[in-house]
């Protein structure tokens, strides 16, 4: 059984529906290979301006580009939902945290 955690129930339903899971349940689809369920929001986000420099805290067109050496990013707040989902599917969850949390760009949990 594979996890597939989308960012939103909209892209949850098309995701779905291309890997022909059907059976609808409370915060997810599952089927006999996948399980889709949804976050509200992206599982990782660029850190504000402000955190490179205060100066760009307000914008100003002389600053722009914005080009720091090494991107950071931010964890948003995710839904107890969101949460349950991931505890449930044992170690996917960490395995997004991780690379949540890391700033990676891919996720591919071992399973």
């Amino acid at each position: 059984m594979r996890l597939v955690i989308a960012e939103k129930p909209s892209v949850a339903m098309s995701i779905a529906a291309v890997l022909g899971v059907k059976d609808r349940e409370e915060g997810c689809i599952s089927g006999k290979e996948y399980i889709v369920s949804w976050c509200y929001g992206h599982l990782a986000e660029l850190a504000d301006p402000a955190v490179y420099d205060e100066r760009y805290a307000k914008w100003r067109l002389e600053d722009l580009p914005i080009l720091p050496g090494v991107f950071q990013y931010n964890g948003p707040q995710k839904s107890d939902h969101c949460r349950r989902k991931e505890r449930e599917h044992g170690r996917i969850g960490p395995t997004i945290e991780r690379k949540r949390y890391h700033g990676t760009q891919t996720v591919q949990p071992t399973v």
